[in-house]
């Protein structure tokens, strides 16, 4: 027995496989977008912290980009005349700039589940704390 294909067939079964071959390349596209937009890297607490504690600033940006935001920690007004006398030696030391950086969904804390917020504490443009939230 033989099998013959008519006209419209055939042009039936190539459309079939343009079709398949389209959503092939369409899924396969949406899968890439959809990782890279998920986290560029995730960390575990323990990666993380071993990976940046005591890092400057520059290799941070370098590693995660740019923060979501930034903030610079300001001493209050009037801060000193409560010092008392620890504020006269204030004017002899050097000046410490702390400044935070936020990041998110960054950190897992299990398999499924990444912290909403990662807080990294700069002074003097080093990291010196780490913190991570859900609660912000």
């Amino acid at each position: 027995m033989q099998f013959t294909m008519n006209e419209t067939m055939k042009t039936s079964m190539k459309k079939l496989c343009l079709g398949l071959t389209l959503g092939m390349l369409f899924t396969s596209a949406f899968i890439e977008a959809n990782a890279a937009s998920l986290n560029k890297n995730s960390y575990t607490e323990d990666q993380f912290l071993t990976a940046f504690s005591g890092k400057s600033k520059k290799i941070i940006s370098d590693k995660l980009g740019a923060p979501v935001k930034k903030e610079l920690s300001v001493k209050p007004e009037g801060a000193s005349g409560f010092l008392g006398k620890v504020g006269a030696d204030e004017k002899n030391s050097k000046r410490v700039t702390v400044e935070m950086w936020y990041y998110k969904n960054l950190v897992n804390y299990d398999p499924k589940h990444t912290y909403k917020e990662t807080e990294i504490t700069f002074v003097n443009d080093r990291a010196m704390n780490i913190a991570f939230f859900n609660n912000r």
